[in-house]
């Protein structure tokens, strides 16, 4: 009756009432959108055990305090912090940032871009393949955005081919205009014939394929590594480390109070190597070097004060750190992994260009030049010397100096030790592919 008696019609006051209301929706709305996008941004988990306790809910209740109208439209009869709508913003912001991608490649009075293509396994053992595209803006500036993660039903060159085209089309990014694809060495990567770039090259020549840096420097990291026992089997011996310090939670406790006593606050965990990427094992092993007094400490009294299963276990790897090899092939392998772990770090530069790439390499090939001596070898030598001798670890004065060995009685072989010249290198000769020298060695 009150509306009645306003001098204005009734269908205005519902129109002005409807406007009002639209509104008051659409700033509540844009303030879970905020929060959707900030959660996204900052790569949180939206959603708990329970919707209450998820970070989405948790954080439109602290910006509902003291906004009177927002807290009354949250408690309104439509939910819109439902997992669904979650998941439709979500998809709607990935969208638009794709699109703005898109349009500032297309923009370009000259369009040319390049494709990456890396693909793996997720925690349910799907397939998925992630696509980036690198393009110049207006001002000559390398950029890599990503564009998105599809899944694939196989993993062969015709379907990832299929799939990467199919992304192209739908995006609008003309296969014309592909210039360059970046892979990894893999067969249905870059077979000359059925890989995916010698598809892609097909329809586009002009595609030029290019191996990926990165996954060449840590072939070359994992080959030079394997090629000397000493640095192998002393980085096996840092990943089991980390894996026993992991495992054992009194080891842990162990260590830490006995790296605190000795380096305060800058103590560092022990862990183990990362089991695919050999440019990022640096750390441990340093943390490994830096510590090995009390590692060594930690050991022996886990060895002492524990089950007969951990007890034999630390016994082990402390016998074995014992050994001044140890020590010499750790040295090794943070000296050689050190600048390969640097060149890998400047190849993964959003904004590297081939140049800069180029003067990289040049750079680490001229220091790996200096390391293929023996007067840098002598240097490690001597820094392993010094640590064992501080720590009186079992040394040996010469890595490759000779051994007998006992003589094989078998039919027909003589029964009496022989001197005959062998090839050698030393460990970290071996490493870095330094020419042989030949001493004499009983066998």
């Amino acid at each position: 009756m009150t509306r009645i008696q306003e001098p204005e019609p009734v269908n205005v006051q519902l129109s002005r009432e409807l406007e009002r209301r639209q509104q008051q929706a659409r700033r509540n709305l844009m303030k879970i959108v905020e929060g959707v996008r900030y959660l996204a941004q900052q790569g949180l988990a939206f959603r708990g055990d329970q919707k209450e306790s998820g970070n989405l809910s948790q954080l439109l209740k602290y910006k509902a305090t003291g906004d009177a109208e927002l807290t009354s439209w949250l408690k309104g009869p439509l939910d819109f912090t439902s997992p669904e709508l979650q998941n439709e913003l979500l998809k709607v912001m990935a969208n638009t940032i794709i699109k703005e991608i898109v349009s500032e490649i297309t923009s370009m009075p000259v369009v040319q871009f390049a494709i990456i293509i890396d693909g793996t396994q997720d925690i349910s053992g799907v397939e998925q393949e992630s696509i980036c595209v690198r393009s110049v803006d207006a001002d000559l500036q390398p950029k890599e955005e990503l564009l998105g993660i599809y899944q694939v039903s196989s993993t062969t060159g015709q379907n990832i081919a299929k799939m990467a085209c199919d992304v192209m089309t739908r995006l609008q990014l003309p296969l014309s205009q592909l210039r360059g694809q970046t892979y990894d060495g893999a067969a249905n990567m870059a077979r000359r014939l059925q890989g995916v770039q010698a598809i892609l090259r097909k329809e586009q020549p002009l595609a030029v394929y290019c191996h990926c840096g990165p996954h060449c420097v840590n072939l070359i990291t994992q080959a030079a590594c394997g090629a000397s026992p000493l640095v192998r089997d002393a980085m096996d011996l840092v990943h089991e480390l980390g894996g026993f310090f992991n495992q054992s939670g009194r080891f842990k406790l162990i260590f830490q109070n006995i790296a605190k006593s000795e380096h305060g606050s800058t103590f560092t965990s022990l862990k183990p190597l990362c089991p695919t990427r050999w440019t990022v094992r640096t750390p441990a092993i340093r943390s490994v070097l830096k510590q090995y007094e009390s590692v060594l400490m930690a050991l022996e009294k886990m060895a002492s004060c524990s089950s007969p299963e951990t007890s034999a276990s630390a016994n082990g790897l402390h016998g074995t750190f014992l050994k001044g090899n140890t020590v010499l092939g750790l040295l090794m392998a943070e000296d050689l992994i050190g600048d390969l772990e640097c060149l890998n770090t400047s190849l993964q530069l959003r904004k590297q260009t081939v140049s800069g790439m180029l003067e990289a390499v040049d750079h680490v090939k001229t220091s790996m030049q200096v390391k293929r001596t023996e007067e840098h070898f002598d240097v490690l030598f001597s820094k392993a010397t010094a640590v064992a001798t501080k720590l009186n670890i079992q040394t040996n004065s010469d890595p490759s100096c000779p051994r007998t060995y006992k003589a094989l009685h078998r039919s027909g072989c003589s029964p009496y030790p022989s001197r005959c010249p062998v090839h050698v290198q030393s460990p970290i000769l071996q490493c870095l592919g330094h020419s042989e020298y030949s001493i004499h060695r009983e066998v």
